[in-house]
């Protein structure tokens, strides 16, 4: 039976580039893939960017009142050969009731869907997204990186600086193509020290 895997990781810790290396292995030997992308997710428009400079367009854009289920349904056969995987990029964005859908279109049509986003925002609150794909999802696989200010430990969150300052207020979902926004995957160590302490936190980043 196919399942429905979360690989997950803090920023840069090169998911986007698993994500093509998988469909490009799958395509190779053949196999037909689809490749989801939350519309929210403006970066790069429709197409599925990695940091290493390989990207490819997504099949399709999925808006948040969109029925993956659905979706992924008209999709099954085209030119007489049936689907073999669906991969989500920035998974975090998906809605509590698309993971639900997702997890549906691989037990019912035994087509193993894998997909790839964050844990955490900024504030070390769970996207709606990833705490239901965290809660379902047959199988959890990391993505690890090293912080970003050159420490050498494993990051575990997620920095927004603005304007090149560390932040700890805002909206949950920032692009990070919008102008003077950046993040850094950061240790724990230099997530207290540049943001503040993650007791600090409640549902309001104050």
């Amino acid at each position: 039976m196919a399942k429905l895997t979360f690989r997950y990781g803090a920023m840069n810790s090169g998911k986007s580039a698993a994500l093509l290396m998988t469909a490009h292995n799958v395509e190779e030997t053949g196999g037909r893939v689809i490749v989801l992308k939350p519309a929210v997710d403006t970066k790069g428009g429709a197409a599925v960017l990695s940091r290493m400079g390989v990207e490819r367009s997504a099949d399709i854009l999925l808006s948040s009142d969109a029925d993956a289920y659905a979706t992924v349904a008209a999709h099954l056969e085209e030119d007489g050969k049936r689907l073999s995987m669906v991969l989500v990029d920035e998974a975090q964005f998906l809605t509590p009731v698309q993971v639900d859908q997702l997890f549906n279109v691989a037990i019912t049509f035994d087509i193993p869907v894998i997909t790839y986003g964050l844990r955490t925002d900024f504030q070390t609150h769970l996207f709606p997204g990833s705490a239901r794909l965290l809660a379902v999802a047959h199988n959890l696989l990391e993505e690890r990186t090293m912080c970003g200010l050159g420490c050498g430990r494993k990051a575990v969150l997620n920095g927004r600086e603005v304007d090149g300052r560390f932040v700890r207020q805002g909206e949950q979902v920032t692009i990070a193509d919008t102008p003077n926004v950046h993040y850094v995957p950061l240790c724990g160590e230099h997530f207290r020290e540049k943001v503040g302490d993650i007791r600090e936190f409640d549902e309001n980043g104050k």
